[in-house]
């Protein structure tokens, strides 16, 4: 019967001939062991069936080598980009990587981060929930000098790290591109409150028009209750009830912008020649939709590396205070397609 005692540094010892400070300092590839002895101590390990206790190590250190990631969900193509850039960093590093879902709600959040906080991860990347304005429950980590990454989504007041993309800019650009293509009535979907990133992109979208001299007409500007489809459905059907319908949308992401189309398409209306719509995020569907799909691109793996090399760095040479502030901007891009190309030209 085959002996399933677990094997231990003890043992790999007593078979070498070593000391255990030695056998440890070999499995770690350290300096002052020679390159002969970490060879024979490796091999020695693997055929013995030697297992490193990482819980045990985890338990001396106080962390554990794991980065907490907390998610609104991970079934939006720009997020599961943004969790494949956080895991390419991390593996490369030898972290591993936890991911929790707070599905949009503050409370569930705030029991997640309690989870992570209590489970010892090394460090923490997080995009708030939509229900999120009270970030207090995130200061758990400060005050242990765990490092705290918020990406995308992000609080305007908090003293930490964070990786963003200029979302006021890319308001702007989405718009004034509808505007280059001849649209004059051009609306707006909004969701979350005055600290989220659609806030922002509304500001870009006012602004464009302030510039252009179009008038501002509230009742173009629809604030959704989620970014779904339905609820983009919904807004548009209302939009193009109206007595003086839209010329263009802007929808502040592609599964709305997507949604727009086919309301549309449903309802006999052109596009883009009756109504020009562009989305944000560039992901896969607006490639798909016919006609394809303007977009804003947002880098998200480039953001879920950024955060994670962020959170490593710290790690390695930790940083308080006001150094531990710093804000990475990703650039974004309009990508002319069929949905909103009205003028040939461009």
């Amino acid at each position: 019967m085959k002996d399933h005692t677990e094997v231990t540094i003890y043992h790999i010892a007593e078979k070498l001939g070593l000391a255990t400070s030695t056998i440890s300092r070999a499995l770690k590839d350290h300096h002052s062991i020679g390159k002969k002895t970490i060879e024979k101590v490796k091999q020695t390990a693997k055929e013995m069936g030697y297992r490193p206790n990482n819980l045990a190590a985890s338990l001396r250190s106080k962390k554990t080598k794991t980065i907490g990631v907390l998610l609104p969900t991970i079934t939006q193509p720009f997020l599961s980009s943004l969790i494949s850039g956080i895991e390419i960093a991390c593996q490369k590093a030898g972290y591993n990587v936890v991911i929790m879902q707070s599905h949009d709600s503050y409370e569930q959040e705030v029991n997640l981060t309690q989870s992570l906080y209590n489970n010892r991860v090394s460090g923490i990347i997080c995009s708030l929930a939509m229900e999120t304005q009270d970030t207090s429950h995130f200061q758990l980590f400060i005050e242990s000098n765990t490092p705290l990454v918020f990406v995308d989504r992000v609080p305007k007041h908090f003293s930490t790290f964070r990786v963003v993309i200029d979302n006021y800019a890319a308001g702007y650009k989405a718009t004034k591109h509808l505007i280059s293509q001849g649209c004059t009535r051009i609306a707006h979907l909004t969701a979350g409150s005055e600290f989220s990133i659609y806030f922002e992109r509304k500001k870009g979208y006012l602004d464009a028009l302030k510039e252009a001299n179009l008038a501002i007409d509230e009742n173009l500007i629809i604030k959704l209750k989620a970014v779904t489809y339905e609820e983009a459905e919904n807004a548009t059907n209302k939009l193009l009830d109206m007595k003086n319908p839209p010329d263009g949308i802007f929808a502040p992401g592609d599964i709305l912008g997507v949604s727009a189309i086919q309301c549309a398409k449903k309802r006999g209306i052109k596009v883009p020649e009756e109504l020009a719509v562009i989305g944000f995020n560039n992901d896969p569907i607006s490639n798909i939709i016919d006609p394809n799909l303007s977009t804003i691109t947002h880098p998200a793996e480039k953001m879920g590396q950024a955060s994670a090399e962020i959170i490593l760095k710290h790690l390695k040479h930790p940083k308080k205070g006001e150094d531990a502030k710093e804000i990475t901007f990703l650039n974004t891009e309009v990508l002319v397609r069929e949905s909103s190309m009205r003028n040939k030209t461009e």
